[in-house]
């Protein structure tokens, strides 16, 4: 039986602790004979001499230099199950997938050879105070709900080179540099001090599709917002993210820890935007609890933080249309109507915005986006309307907001059941009278299900069936029937003028 070089060498290494021939060929597995030819130098063919000759004959002799080479030189992504199949369909039955093997070795053997050498990566020292990082990254595998609705996001991750402590923000958005800019300054904020340097990468995300002009300005940007703070700014070469691998390599540990804590609540569901960015705070100050004693090490090397934080979002200007709306980037609003006609200054955020008049912040919205594949979206808050569709309701049944009125699909719904139940002079009556209830209480949820509870009786659906499901009495509100004066009166007002009819 041939000997392989593991049992000749638990062989020898038996018979160096002093074992006899018979113990070590015992326990390594060998015949005593063959423990003999180990001892002489004799157990291995050819005295360890390398096979240089060939036992059968290369079945690729004739495409190798031709084809395979050319095709390895130009191409040194190709995969061998490529190659093969590109040999299968120029050589009809002379390659069977047999050979795989075979052609996965020799090309191994010629890149090792002649292929191109992989990056060498330079390891790092790092020392405390200096460097932070920032990055975007994506809890891939995992889809996070908001009140059971699928929540888009990204995290934005600071990082301390030296010490590992960590700061993440959810970001609605892109990779913009207003995220940057909020989640840099949180983090520095609960850090409590400022490294002398600032990595990121190359902001190309924020940089797609703008002119020369804006990739200025988010240039000139971003060094105020380091100079603001004191740091250095620094970036990877383009394509180079490994260049970022000390924040990079740290997304990993604590996105696991984060799926490891969304399995042990056993939902990846969120009442509210808040309460998810509070169980993220809280993944993230046990990751820095792990690393206290390194952290209480940096801090002294940290620099100061400023007395006030740097502008962290965009400003433009909107002007209040007659319709109560602001649009801002392709998105329509609604505002308080006693804005009309206002020029606002909008102070633009990744998650929200706000309106402002002279010094006075007049409205705050939630930021939303256009959902993908749309150009435009809206975010009307019914509140702001109602009262003027309670003065002329019958605008509401045209009204080019009416969808986006309504506060949901549940709305959509009703609206189009009501519809189909009663003309529309009394459908639009009635809806407007129900959403005016649902700003009066505060409570849209409640007064949708009395409207639905009315619909399901038999006969013409009423406001005062609705006040009734609400527990309140019919006087409540008005009953919406207007009393025609007597024509009469228009020959009392001209006679009284001294003209004739």
């Amino acid at each position: 039986m041939a000997l392989n070089d593991k049992q000749a060498n638990s062989y020898m290494s038996y018979r160096n602790q002093g074992k006899t021939q018979v113990i070590a060929a015992l326990k390594s597995g060998v015949s005593v004979r063959s423990g003999r030819r180990i001892e002489k130098g004799e157990h291995c063919p050819n005295s360890g001499k390398l096979r240089s000759w060939r036992t059968r004959k290369d079945p690729f002799v004739q495409v190798w230099q031709e084809m395979i080479e050319p095709l390895l030189s130009s191409r040194p992504t190709v995969m061998p199950i490529t190659v093969l199949e590109l040999l299968q369909q120029q050589y009809p039955g002379q390659f069977p997938d047999s050979l795989f093997r075979t052609l996965q070795r020799r090309i191994k053997e010629w890149k090792l050879k002649f292929g191109e050498a992989p990056e060498v990566m330079f390891r790092q020292e790092h020392h405390p105070g200096v460097q932070g990082l920032s990055d975007f990254t994506e809890l891939k595998g995992v889809q996070i709900t908001l009140n059971h609705q699928p929540f888009s996001h990204r995290l934005f991750h600071f990082r301390l080179a030296w010490s590992r402590w960590s700061w993440m923000r959810v970001v609605i958005g892109g990779e913009s540099f207003t995220a940057l800019a909020e989640g840099l300054q949180e983090a520095l904020s609960q850090l409590g001090g400022v490294p002398l340097e600032h990595r990121t990468d190359s902001l190309s995300a924020a940089w797609k599709n703008l002119s020369d002009d804006d990739k200025g300005d988010l240039t000139s940007r971003y060094e105020g917002l380091c100079a603001h703070y004191g740091m250095a700014p620094t970036r990877n070469n383009a394509g180079r993210g490994h260049e970022n691998g000390s924040v990079e390599s740290a997304h990993g540990h604590l996105k696991r820890r984060i799926r490891q804590a969304l399995l042990l609540r056993g939902s990846q569901d969120f009442p509210t935007l808040e309460a998810y960015r509070e169980f993220i705070t809280q993944q993230v100050l046990r990751h820095n609890q792990r690393n206290q004693d390194l952290i209480k090490q940096e801090s002294p090397h940290l620099q100061p933080l400023p007395q006030q934080r740097c502008a962290d979002y965009q400003e433009l200007s909107a002007r209040v249309s007659s319709s109560s709306t602001i649009t801002v980037q392709l998105v329509q609003y609604s505002v308080p109507p006693r804005l009309i006609g206002q020029m606002l200054k909008i102070h633009l955020w990744d998650d929200r915005l706000s309106g402002y008049i002279g010094n006075h912040e007049v409205v705050t919205r939630a930021r939303i986006r256009p959902p993908k594949g749309k150009r435009r979206a809206f975010s009307i808050d019914f509140r702001d309307v109602v009262p003027a569709l309670a003065k002329k309701p019958q605008a509401f049944y045209h009204a080019t907001l009416r969808d986006h009125i309504l506060p949901g699909e549940e709305w959509r719904q009703l609206w189009n059941a009501l519809c189909l139940r009663v003309t529309p002079k009394a459908a639009c009556s009635l809806m407007v009278h129900a959403l005016s209830l649902a700003a009066k209480r505060e409570d849209i949820n409640t007064v949708s299900q009395a409207l639905r509870a009315v619909l399901r009786e038999p006969g013409e659906p009423a406001l005062r069936k609705l006040l009734g499901y609400l527990g309140m009495p019919p006087g409540t509100l008005p009953n919406g029937v207007v009393t025609q004066h007597e024509l009469s009166g228009y020959d009392q007002l001209l006679n009284h003028g001294g003209y004739s009819a």
